[in-house]
């Protein structure tokens, strides 16, 4: 396991595009000297850019790796990217329980046909029973600008929806994307104080947490041993088993610029997971000082025992929930929370008035927020703390994968 982890956690790891022209002849290698796959486009006449895409694991020195191996065939990169252009996604639809989570459910579930990644989202119903979504997106395939593929993408997304989808667009997003991003409502000062404060008292943690679930959450340790090898720290985790937890864990080391040589993931029968990593410091030295330490397995508790905040607050009349998770220093946020939360939601019958995403600035991190503004029911109603306690717990165990 080289390097600090993988780009987004998720299982593609790192996707790159380069755009390049020919020149020279390629040198053979064979196929067992890359983990990576990828594929290359001819282009249509001679002296065209043609575009290289390769999937593979994140490494420390990536770049110069591919830009190496790209020179050797004698190939000039003119343009590259790990992301494409944003795309407005436009949908307008009859509004029923579930809508939302049924579009988000074609991007995940159809991510290896579509490879869509939404961005952003903003949400709204209006007086007349009508849900307007503005879907911020970008094509891992790059090929969101031909009409085939907009007509492809807009066909799967009104067969998901059904009758109740009216209209479907996708344009360039253009200027809109960055008006948008400014445009997310700031959160009340008491909010944001309750929501990103660094440590979590454990009265606050039990009223997010089921008492059965936070006793095992707290059986958590973490430990470092640097007796048994010359080179590197032994890093030893013993937790709960839950959803995304070596993501967790490799986020963390990741934005501490603490590197992995080797590691060693097992599970029991009683749901717990065993972690052995052996790290070191971003200088290759092994990590002796006891602050630093201290401070590093503090942390990893803290981001296994609550790797995401969520509360429900009154908005006048209305109820919000909000769930934020913490942004990776490359900027990239947690994959699937949309998609959890609105399927726990729509398991509870609670219908989405709007929902937006945007990122919150703290003095310690950048946060991704998640709003939701919940619409009250006959069947489920809103006002009552014990309610709105079950509509964390739920949220909670679709997003730690407890169900």
């Amino acid at each position: 396991m080289g390097g600090t982890g993988g780009g987004r956690g998720g299982r593609r790891g790192r996707r790159i595009g380069a755009a390049v022209r020919g020149g020279g002849h390629p040198q053979r290698r064979s196929a067992s000297e890359s983990p990576a796959s990828g594929r290359l486009p001819v282009g249509k006449r001679a002296g065209e850019a043609s575009v290289i895409t390769v999937n593979c694991p994140d490494k420390t020195g990536l770049g110069c790796d591919l830009c190496r191996t790209i020179l050797e065939f004698g190939l000039r990169i003119s343009r590259a990217g790990e992301s494409g252009p944003v795309y407005l996604l436009k949908v307008l639809c009859i509004d029923r329980k579930g809508l939302l989570n049924g579009k988000h459910h074609l991007a995940w579930s159809s991510s290896s046909e579509l490879e869509l990644i939404i961005q952003r989202v903003k949400v709204s119903t209006t007086p007349d029973g009508r849900v307007v979504d503005f879907f911020f997106i970008t094509d891992g395939m790059d090929l969101l600008h031909t009409k085939q593929r907009q007509e492809e993408t807009c066909a799967r997304l009104s067969a998901v929806l059904g009758e109740s989808c009216e209209t479907c667009e996708i344009q360039s997003a253009g200027p809109e994307y960055e008006i948008f991003q400014q445009g997310f409502s700031s959160l009340p000062n008491a909010v944001a104080e309750e929501l990103f404060r660094p440590d979590l008292p454990d009265n606050e943690i039990r009223s997010q947490v089921a008492v059965s679930d936070l006793t095992k959450l707290k059986k958590c340790t973490v430990s470092m041993d640097n007796s048994l090898s010359p080179a590197h720290t032994l890093l030893q985790i013993h937790c709960v088993d839950q959803k995304g937890l070596l993501y967790d864990i490799l986020r963390t080391l990741k934005d501490c610029n603490i590197q992995i040589a080797y590691g060693r993931f097992l599970s029991d029968t009683r749901g717990c997971r065993e972690v052995d990593l052996f790290v070191q410091q971003n200088d290759g030295k092994k990590m002796v000082d006891p602050e630093k330490q201290g401070t590093l397995c503090s942390r990893l508790r803290m981001e296994m025992l609550h790797p995401l905040r969520m509360i429900v607050v009154s908005r006048g009349p209305d109820t919000e929930l909000l769930v934020a998770n913490p942004v990776e220093l490359s900027g990239t946020g947690r994959p699937r929370v949309f998609y959890d939360v609105t399927l726990a939601l729509k398991s509870l019958g609670i219908c989405i008035f709007s929902a937006e995403i945007g990122r919150h600035s703290t003095a310690e991190r950048q946060w991704e927020v998640y709003r939701f503004l919940l619409d009250e029911t006959p069947e489920f109603s809103l006002s009552s703390g014990r309610a709105q306690a079950r509509v964390v717990d739920r949220v909670r165990r679709s997003l730690m994968g407890w169900n």
